[in-house]
């Protein structure tokens, strides 16, 4: 099979919940942004990575957006897209045929949703396909901010989901909410060092199965493992550890280290306390940002066990250094500032702040890759002797799975 690139997009609500991904496909062999043959792109390669890669299992609750050209959306293939978890979006450049729009009306009655991609202006040639489309993508690039009011207004006729697509900044952001679109998606959204200002949402369920673990006299293991499921709750427990007495007597260097210096007592009174407090924000429990931070913390520990198979203790430093990563997004705190509020080990420090060592070496790498740079992240595994293209591929598909685990556990 072709050795696939998979990235995708998070797409969110006008509440900054998230609604579903577009996904991203790119040759693996040559590591390219665009893909030449638009049929082998859009059908065989995004067809057999559904079969091969197991993107449904990757999706958790969410639909995924994903590019169809004509001969896909005419072939067969397409049945093999279960309807329930995509919405089938055709690309821009897509001839628009009777031929076309009758397939379209065909597969929306099938139950498939249809999103088209980069409309920057309502015109003739796009007219006889709207009223089978669920979704129109508004793209910002390509338009100035002056003219959004007018493509909103030639699009009211049509019962259709305004999505705003390369949303980059707070003011495209800020102006398409007060449009009326309905969904948005782009940097300012995906990339996390921009999704700030939310306070931390601690789920209430999470926090009374910890409890219960806590209280049975759980093993360490157990309650650790727990923690994994929270990135939010690392961070708390790591401030509350250097507030026990006169601080730990030695330096935090993994989440198994900070339970034990704390202790089940203290830990169980700070968990009762927390229950007081959590649950006042949204019903999601598993934000876009949550994701990310639990996306890397495992991505992180799977690529160290692959560097370090015997190592545990670099394991863990890895796993509580990609949670950590985002701290700064969480908090809307500069991170060198949070930082200062934990006894972390140098290490640990080094590789958050200034990127240095194996570890923050690693912690580039996957924010190159979050940021879709393929040239870099094509260097940086070049310079890696012990990691190769395909076992990233694996090892991210697996940290996926288990951060949309998370969804499932606590809904």
């Amino acid at each position: 099979m072709q050795e696939i690139f998979l990235g995708r997009q998070p797409i969110l609500d006008r509440n900054h919940d998230l609604v579903a991904y577009e996904l991203l496909f790119r040759s693996g062999q040559t590591m390219q942004a665009g893909v030449t043959d638009d049929v082998s792109a859009s059908a065989s390669v995004i067809v057999n990575a559904y079969a091969e890669l197991g993107i449904q299992n990757m999706l958790g609750k969410q639909r995924c957006f994903i590019n169809v050209d004509a001969e896909l959306l005419m072939s067969d293939m397409i049945h093999l897209l279960p309807k329930s978890k995509v919405v089938l979006e055709l690309l821009g450049t897509i001839e628009i045929t009777v031929e076309v729009v009758r397939r379209c009306a065909e597969l929306r009655s099938m139950g498939y949703q249809l999103a088209l991609d980069d409309v920057v202006e309502v015109n003739d040639r796009i007219k006889p396909l709207l009223p089978v489309m669920n979704v129109a993508k508004v793209d910002l690039l390509r338009l100035e901010a002056k003219l959004l009011p007018e493509i909103i207004n030639s699009l009211k006729p049509w019962p259709l989901l305004l999505l705003a697509e390369r949303v980059d900044s707070v003011e495209q952001a800020r102006q398409c909410m007060q449009l009326g679109f309905h969904l948005f998606q782009g940097y300012h959204f995906a990339r996390p060092q921009i999704i700030a200002g939310k306070r931390v949402d601690l789920s209430r369920v999470g926090l009374m199965r910890l409890l219960g673990l806590i209280m049975q006299d759980a093993e360490i293991a157990d309650i650790e493992q727990e923690f994994r499921h929270h990135p939010n709750l690392t961070y708390n427990l790591m401030r509350i550890v250097n507030s026990v007495a006169s601080g730990p007597p030695h330096k935090i260097g993994s989440l198994r280290q900070g339970i034990v210096v704390l202790g089940r007592k203290q830990l169980q009174r700070w968990v009762l306390l927390l229950l007081y407090t959590a649950g006042r924000g949204s019903s999601q429990l598993v934000s876009p940002l949550m994701q990310t931070a639990a996306t890397r913390g495992r991505l992180m520990e799977l690529i160290a066990i692959t560097d370090r198979p015997y190592d545990r203790d670099y394991h863990e430093r890895a796993f509580m250094i990609g949670i950590l990563s985002l701290l700064d997004t969480l908090l809307s705190a500069p991170l060198p500032e949070i930082l200062d509020q934990l006894n972390l080990l140098d290490e640990v420090k080094a590789a958050l702040l200034l990127r240095e060592g194996r570890l923050g070496q690693l912690l580039t790498l996957l924010e190159k890759k979050e940021g879709n740079d393929i040239k870099a992240v094509s260097t940086m595994l070049a310079g890696l002797s012990f990691l190769s293209l395909g076992e990233l591929i694996t090892a991210e598909l697996d940290a996926i799975c288990w951060a949309n685990g998370l969804d499932e556990i606590y809904h």
